[in-house]
């Protein structure tokens, strides 16, 4: 283990434990998000899992504020989580202004809203699997030092590991302890989007689009939306432009 690792792994381990924290290795990603918001000089940090199938959802935060603040690139869907995903490449936005504006017109307006004036985003990756990614948040402008870049790779390389290991101990087809309610909420959107597709006769796309809409209208997190249209409380009319209850 180099000395970089050793140091990171030192801070994780000495984070406390909450009363509020996620059984299993939403436990372990929040100490590591913790450890990394004090490490990184940053605001807050935040641990999304993504699969290749399109699953995804935050497994764990620095401090709960930020758990809004990350799920909104999956409300809005868009961002620099979503893009270093699909570019398996860190993006590093050290000014939410100008041309952040432009390359993510719903997601940097939000997130600046919301006080962040930079965002750093790290896929999770070992090999060909893609995992997840870790996001970093400021809420002053400003690039990380090359010292921080490396903290923060280093960060990533351990939300992976610990994201296998817990696997590797779940039952054959099971998410990892911990991880079954952040799986469970993406389900449940996949679910309304299908429902809603029906219900206005418009394509998935057009659907989900629907749903991130009113998501963002109302303020309130995805999958809250998607499981009020599943258990039928909330339905979208398509002879009318609004909602109905």
């Amino acid at each position: 283990m180099d000395e970089l690792l050793a140091r990171v792994a030192r801070l994780i381990a000495d984070e406390p434990p909450r009363t509020d924290d996620r059984a299993g290795v939403g436990g372990a990603l929040r100490r590591l998000c913790s450890a990394a918001g004090r490490s990184l000089s940053a605001s807050g940090v935040g641990v999304s899992v993504m699969g290749e199938g399109g699953m995804r959802g935050v497994a764990a935060v620095s401090e709960p504020p930020y758990e809004a603040i990350e799920e909104l690139q999956f409300t809005l869907g868009e961002g620099p989580c979503l893009d270093a995903f699909a570019t398996r490449q860190p993006v590093l936005v050290p000014e939410l202004a100008g041309a952040a504006m432009h390359r993510w017109p719903g997601y940097a307006p939000a997130v600046h809203g919301c006080g962040m004036r930079a965002v750093f985003a790290f896929p999770l990756q070992v090999g060909a699997a893609r995992l997840g990614v870790l996001d970093v948040f400021r809420a002053e402008e400003g690039a990380l030092s090359a010292r921080q870049f490396r903290q923060a790779l280093t960060f990533a390389d351990v939300a992976v590991t610990t994201l296998l290991d817990e696997q590797e101990r779940a039952a054959p087809g099971a998410a990892a302890e911990g991880l079954d309610e952040v799986m469970g909420q993406r389900a449940e959107v996949y679910q309304a989007q299908g429902m809603v597709s029906v219900q206005m006769g418009i394509s998935l796309v057009d659907a989900l689009a629907r749903l991130r809409a009113h998501s963002y209208a109302e303020n309130r997190p995805l999958g809250e939306v998607a499981r009020d249209v599943v258990a039928r409380r909330l339905a979208f009319d398509s002879d009318q432009s609004e909602e109905k209850r």
